[in-house]
């Protein structure tokens, strides 16, 4: 328990220190969020154990480490088409050493995976007033608050079964407390942040009430989903990269399945206004 709150910490720590340098050096969130893609993809290979298959592994970390950086869907499309060309391609000439099972794993999730997280950047440029950042701050926190609420109110008060068959720690108990700590945190956020520009800045409370909550289903479905991909591999964590946490999509999991949906709801619905 206390390595797992030190790590957060310095999770906590690091995202601030992305936040602060923001405005001087803007592209410190696309590097780390290419870097956090690489790592998470790389970690999915480890698991499926496909590190020598070297025409899959390094085409996958390279779209990984790119797809964060791409400035707009044109870019994105074009790394998309060169990576499908040099996947099926080595699929070819190596058909007879890897499975289709794991080529389909490892090219949906290096996909899916610096797709999500590079939402996080389109979640930064949403707002045209300088404060992109809360944004991106509200749609981390969303995940990791719901996951951090869900782990101390279950390690209490947990005692039903969530889904014993995919991940036998989750209970019903945490889940619920999950929605209940998200929510508030999501209004203590806004809370804060409208005190910090001393009321000049107006929030929609409600909007920031259905991320908490939307925030929790999403962040629930991306750790089970996950959870069901390393059962399949047969491991319990993906990694050792974070003490208390385990690797980095155990970690981030859940912000991969949150950030779009905060990125498409607050496009609709601003929590600025």
């Amino acid at each position: 328990m206390k390595q797992r709150i030190i790590s957060g910490a310095t999770l906590i720590a690091f995202v601030a220190a992305i936040v602060i340098f923001n405005s001087s050096f803007p592209y410190a969130l696309n590097i780390v969020l290419s870097l956090v893609s690489a790592f998470g993809v790389w970690e999915l290979i480890s698991a499926l154990g496909i590190q020598q298959r070297h025409f899959l592994a390094w085409p996958s970390v390279a779209m990984a480490l790119a797809i964060p950086f791409c400035p707009d869907f044109f870019y994105f499309q074009l790394a998309f088409y060169v990576y499908t060309l040099l996947i099926f391609t080595g699929l070819l000439f190596h058909h007879q050493e890897i499975s289709f099972r794991e080529l389909g794993v490892i090219y949906s999730m290096s996909l899916l995976i610096p797709w999500a997280l590079r939402t996080l950047v389109s979640i930064r440029n949403l707002d045209n007033q300088g404060h992109g950042m809360f944004y991106v701050i509200i749609t981390i926190a969303a995940a990791w608050v719901a996951d951090a609420g869900a782990f101390f109110v279950g390690s209490f008060l947990g005692k039903h079964k969530l889904c014993p068959n995919i991940s036998p720690k989750k209970t019903i108990e945490g889940a619920i407390g999950g929605f209940i700590v998200n929510i508030a945190a999501m209004l203590l956020f806004g809370f804060v942040f409208q005190t910090y520009y001393q009321g000049t800045i107006a929030l929609n409370y409600w909007v920031l009430a259905v991320i908490g909550v939307g925030g929790t289903l999403t962040s629930i479905l991306g750790d089970l989903s996950f959870s069901l991909i390393k059962r399949s591999c047969h491991i319990k964590d993906f990694g050792q990269v974070i003490p208390g946490h385990g690797g980095i999509l155990d970690r981030f999991d859940s912000v991969i399945f949150v950030s779009p949906f905060v990125f498409f709801f607050v496009s609709v619905c601003p929590i600025i206004v």
